[in-house]
């Protein structure tokens, strides 16, 4: 197979993936020993592929193509969530396009066109996914709301509702007033943002007539970020031991605007150093109002109803939008005397994670899951290591969530969903049914009706890893691949969905869903902020993958995957992957010219191996314990960089370069050696690659395997390399270090003096340490370094006579004197060296500066005083080479 001239990723791609499905490598291989299983964090039907999702399933995929390369029996099961609110709202608003909404079409025809949307538009991202690579096993798609998901939704909740674990009764919900619909604690995010604390005067209601200034005489001055819910409060609370209301606890108020009369109760759960030491208490509107009013036993008045606006109850402000009646509120009680002041405030506002439309607080009747004893044993089985968190840093907020946990509310007021499966006949007979009943179970009742509301979204995803292996049968699929192997997901769903993972796990199959769950960070921009579209940061990786290729985004994710950190994402990272894979592809098809007539063999012994021989074998075994112990860890970044600096620095720019002599030479022998070690390099380079860059490394791979002794019909079934400890050779390692650091000194110097490449040069190489000078008396070290930097001569050793005039450089190990007469024009390199001088010594003044200034070192971050620091080390150090070469110039 011959390779194209220059690489192209759309080319290289096309053909793998469609023979990849069709030799059904996606699925378990039978004999495969042990298995490893991955289920897929479902994202939305309303999804397209994002840069979360790209990461998410990138992950995945090397996690599953390392463990299909060991020879397990490996799964990644796909599949798409019914996304409930969301995917609902999408279809609602093409009907609003239409002039209609769901109530105008009922529920059984509004389904209908859920599912039609569904049916055009659902898989999108599925698609989307096997463009990025993912090896998943498609045979095995699901949906949650597919009727193998859709029988282990209902079985669980009927065994969940006989225990006496699932329950209703009013509660304090948060409503989104835009979705119509209850949300779980975890389903609200908490934005910081600007607002006002309002002073509201409430008189006693035995104070008598206003004064002259019409403000009341005696009055409790109660503080309110939200003065809309006041015409609701039936108390206002202090605490008891706050001595400023101790006399006032069990007088009467007169609720300013309503003229209604309300006590002065006392209550712990005030807190006197907020406000004034006063708080309103709305039962029917606040969360800790709620639980103050069931201890006093206060009535609810309920001011805002499910729809946002005022009730009938708000008096003259029924019908009001909520903040138009804040408005109209804080002027009335201006008008009044009623408003002592208006102070700014930073407060934490709740949104609905789906609409961003602000949350309410309502008591409502809802479905509610019992939590505490699920929670205990899913908190249990992180202790004891049945579950292991990667990185280890969020067990303890994971536990803490759990050890604190409120029952779960689990009813959604919308129709897109899993239906409760309780039933009510015409007796007021309540039951649960896994299948539709034909009578009551109670009294034989026909007369039947179903629960209006669906199920929290999060309900059915709870059951995921259960469910798309078949449960509630026991299926072979269960038994072979449950427990699964890995969660990957990010931190965001850590309690939405993880957490209820592990107990529905724990409670219908007695053990953990996954052994592992592997915590990756959220992706953002390159100054660190998340991706959003009001930002117009977002980066398409779709886009990307089309203008670097799908193996440099890959490779580009995976290397910014940092255990514990965001990752800060830019063209420049796409950029150097893409130039990655342009590397490889130029080495393998040098070597692939350079095969003519070779034939498939053995690595040769020992004694036919030179020092670079040795030392790039050397490296590849420490290279395949790095990425093995690197990807076993969940530390893609780690394994990405080693591969990075094994190909890209040893392989290609020193041994490559090496090779080049024998393999244009005329020794046959010498040819062979590095034919056989450059097939064997490349061929264990791309299988430690491969699943980080499936497509290019299997592009190479066909293109090697006529030259290998051993071969597989695809890089995805290739044998993970194992390192061979008997090819370690530390000495090698040594050597060639020097070699490296030499070398790399000399053209660094060569380059900066503007020493013309075809020049050959002297170099000194003086005060050197002991084991530098017990190394450079090796033949093949002197040669490499004559050689790799066009020398004349190399000579070494403190005998060595400086030069008159000399050019000077340090390595680690020694410094490197290179005589300049002749080589340099004099006057022109003092005049350059001059020029860096006053540079180095203005930036070090500066530096200098910023780290005197007592506010830079109080208020920079740790990590930046230490990075100053550190630079200023390294200008000293420049500095002090630059004089030593204005010395040897003079």
């Amino acid at each position: 197979m011959e390779l194209d001239k220059t690489y192209n990723p759309e080319t290289a791609e096309a053909p793998w993936y469609a023979q990849w499905e069709q030799k059904a490598y996606f699925q378990p291989n039978p004999q495969g020993k042990g298995a490893y299983a991955i289920v897929i964090p479902p994202p939305n039907v309303t999804g397209s592929l994002h840069m979360g999702h790209a990461l998410n399933n990138t992950l995945q995929d090397i996690l599953i193509r390392l463990h299909r390369m060991m020879g397990e029996k490996t799964v990644w099961v796909p599949g798409t969530d019914h996304g409930g609110i969301a995917t609902q709202n999408v279809v609602e608003k093409l009907l609003r396009a239409e002039k209609k909404t769901r109530f105008d079409l009922g529920r059984e025809k509004f389904l209908g066109r859920m599912w039609e949307w569904r049916r055009e538009s659902g898989d999108t991202i599925l698609m989307q996914l096997k463009r990025l690579g993912a090896s998943c096993d498609w045979s095995r798609t699901r949906f949650t709301m597919d009727e193998q998901c859709s029988r282990a939704v209902r079985q669980a909740f009927v065994t969940l509702f006989k225990k006496g674990l699932i329950y209703r009764g009013p509660r304090m919900v948060n409503w989104c007033p835009r979705c119509m619909t209850a949300l779980a604690d975890i389903e609200v995010e908490h934005e910081e943002r600007a607002g006002h604390l309002w002073y509201i005067r409430y008189p006693f209601a035995e104070s008598g007539s206003p004064a002259a200034n019409g403000k009341p005489k005696m009055t409790i001055v109660v503080a309110t970020t939200r003065p809309e819910t006041m015409l609701g409060d039936t108390a206002v609370a202090v605490n008891p031991e706050d001595e400023r209301y101790k006399p006032y606890i069990g007088k009467t108020l007169k609720l300013p605007l309503m003229n209604r009369e309300i006590p002065v109760i006392a209550d712990d759960a005030v807190e006197s150093a907020f406000g004034t030491g006063a708080v309103k208490v709305t039962p029917a509107h606040d969360p800790t109002d709620f639980e103050i009013g069931e201890r006093h036993k206060l009535p609810h008045v309920v001011v805002i109803g499910f729809d946002g606006k005022m009730t009938a109850q708000a008096g003259a402000y029924a019908g009001l939008d909520r903040f138009e009646a804040r408005k109209k509120i804080i002027e009335d009680l201006e008008s009044q005397g009623l408003l002592e002041k208006t102070e700014d405030y930073r407060l934490s506002v709740a949104v609905c994670y789906r609409c961003q439309t602000i949350i309410e607080p309502l008591v409502s009747e809802q479905w509610f899951m019992t939590m505490k004893d699920l929670a205990a044993r899913a908190a249990e089985a992180t202790r004891d290591g049945r579950v292991k968190i990667f990185p280890s840093s969020w067990e303890k907020p994971y536990t803490n969530w759990l050890d604190n946990i409120r029952d779960w509310c689990i009813s959604r007021q919308i129709w897109w969903g899993h239906r409760i499966p309780v039933y009510t006949c015409d007796q007021k007979h309540v039951f649960a049914a896994v299948e539709t009943p034909s009578q009551c179970e109670t009294c034989g009742s026909k007369t039947l009706k179903q629960d209006d509301d669906v199920l929290d979204t999060w309900f059915s995803s709870a059951l995921w890893p259960i469910s798309v292996f078949g449960w509630p049968d026991e299926t072979q699929d269960l038994k072979t691949f449950y427990p699964t192997s890995v969660l990957v997901t990010g931190h965001e769903i850590l309690y939405l969905w993880v957490a209820r993972m592990v107990m529905m796990g724990l409670e219908f199959r007695n053990d953990v869903p996954f052994r592992h769950v592997y915590i990756h960070g959220i992706v953002r921009d390159k100054q660190g902020k998340k991706m959003s579209k009001s930002l117009g940061n977002v980066i398409d990786p779709l886009e990307k993958m089309a203008q670097f290729g799908t193996d440099a985004l890959r490779f580009s994710l995976a290397e910014s995957s940092i255990p514990g950190r965001d990752l800060h994402l830019a063209d420049d990272s796409f950029k150097k992957a893409r130039n990655f894979a342009n590397k490889l592809w130029n080495a393998s098809r040098f070597v692939l010219m350079n095969l003519e007539g070779f034939s498939p063999r053995s690595l040769p012994p020992a004694t036919k191996l030179g020092l670079a021989d040795r030392w790039i074998l050397h490296e590849l075994q420490s290279t395949i314990e790095r990425v093995s112990e690197s990807l076993s860890t969940y530390n893609p970044a780690d394994a990405s960089r080693a591969l990075y600096e094994f190909i890209w620095n040893s392989l290609c720019d020193w041994y490559l370069e090496i090779s080049k002599v024998a393999l244009t030479g005329s020794d046959k022998a010498a040819r062979e050696v590095k034919q056989t070690l450059l097939v064997h390099l490349l061929d264990q380079s791309l299988a430690l690659l491969h699943p980080v860059m499936p497509y290019e490394t299997e592009a190479l791979y066909q293109a090697f395997k006529p030259y290998l002794m051993t071969s597989v019909d695809s890089i995805m079934i290739h044998p993970w390399p194992r390192s061979d400890k008997a090819l370690l050779d530390q000495t090698a390692k040594d050597k060639m270090t020097l070699v490296q650091d030499v070398v790399t000194a000399i053209r660094t110097l060569r380059s900066e003096a503007v020493i013309p490449p075809g020049l050959k040069i002297d170099c000194h190489l003086r005060n050197l340490d002991s084991k530098t000078s017990e190394i450079i008396e090796d033949p093949d070290v002197h040669e490499f370094i004559c050689s790799l930097s066009r020398l004349n001569s190399l000579t070494a050793g403190i005998s060595t006579p400086l030069p008159t005039e000399y050019l000077f450089t340090v390595f680690n190990g020694g410094e490197i004197y290179v005589p300049s007469k002749g080589v340099v024009d004099k006057d022109k390199e003092k005049a350059r060296l001059l020029k860096n001088q006053g540079a180095l010594e203005q930036m070090l003044s500066r530096g200098k500066i910023a780290l005197e200034n007592p506010d830079f070192l109080k208020h920079a971050p740790p990590e930046e005083v230490e990075n100053r620091k550190q630079t200023l080390v390294q200008i000293q150090k420049k500095l002090q080479s630059l004089q030593r070469n204005l010395e040897g110039l003079s």
